[in-house]
């Protein structure tokens, strides 16, 4: 493992947010651990050198700005941005609300958006040397659609590809990397008091054969992914030198995207006449 390094994490107060921030510490990494209520967060192994606490709103780019000032002046630099935080919500996609989908659109990829724009002026501006990395903590929800949680799968998605773009508009002197880790199912608090449910009233019988609680409750006691061994395996990415774009974790999301790269192979071959058959007969001719 290299040098130590200095994190900063969203979303600290439980799950992946909160063991990561102690696999840190215990490294010997420094952290500036962010969350709604910075005084109820709770570690071992710190103090002023190695750990800082700030309250973020991640829907305010203000308020992320003056956190990132904060860690500077604590630390000097910030090496990792570790893009956690995040809400679900279940329910039959027609008995979603626009508000209720904008919501989670809000925090899911507004937030990571927020973020990911003041990390890129730290590494790039103010690092010295620059460079860093950005992980988006997105989910196998963002490469596999699933039932009941639509709009949390399309908030991921769209982080997804928000991070591939970004990784192709960085200059390599800027020595700034992305990756997406895509955790399966998890022992955290995501599919409990993490996840926002629909109201009876917002139920429509048409989907009765979609009952939403219950398919939460059933991921919740299928989840075998240990969040501690989450943190060390997002700690090591952290430390390479070259981390990929795409990591998943987990066997449920090994197998998941196993099956959807079957799928995908499947797809498009099936149909490679349609696809090839639709480009204009002459090639196009540039005009200088």
């Amino acid at each position: 493992m290299s040098h130590s390094k200095t994190f900063f994490i969203t979303g600290c107060s439980s799950g992946f947010g909160n063991a990561l921030v102690q696999k840190c510490l215990d490294a010997g990494d420094k952290v500036v651990a962010t969350s709604r209520r910075p005084d109820d967060l709770r570690f071992v192994n710190v103090n002023e050198r190695n750990y800082l606490a700030v309250g973020v709103d991640i829907g305010c780019s203000e308020s992320i700005r003056a956190a990132f000032d904060r860690a500077i002046a604590a630390f000097g630099r910030v090496d990792v941005v570790i893009n956690n935080a995040g809400v679900g919500l279940c329910g039959a996609f027609e008995e979603l609300t626009d508000r209720e989908i904008q919501s989670v659109m809000e925090i899911n990829f507004m937030g990571v958006v927020r973020v990911t724009r003041a990390a890129l002026h730290i590494m790039r501006s103010v690092n010295n040397p620059p460079g860093g990395l950005i992980q988006q903590i997105t989910s196998i929800a963002g490469q596999c659609g699933m039932p009941a949680v639509s709009a949390y799968c399309a908030s991921k998605w769209a982080v997804e590809g928000l991070t591939e773009s970004i990784t192709m508009e960085m200059k390599p002197e800027w020595n700034i990397k992305l990756t997406c880790i895509e955790p399966g199912g998890f022992r955290t608090e995501w599919a409990h008091k993490n996840m926002l449910f629909r109201h009876p009233k917002q139920i429509l019988p048409a989907y009765s054969h979609l009952p939403a609680e219950s398919i939460m409750k059933k991921m919740g006691e299928q989840q075998v992914g240990d969040p501690v061994k989450g943190a060390v395996a997002i700690h090591q990415l952290a430390h390479m030198h070259d981390p990929p774009l795409r990591c998943l974790l987990g066997s449920e999301a090994f197998e998941m995207m196993a099956a959807k790269l079957e799928q995908y192979a499947g797809t498009y071959c099936d149909f490679e006449s349609i696809a090839l058959a639709v480009d204009v007969d002459e090639p196009s001719t540039m005009i200088p």
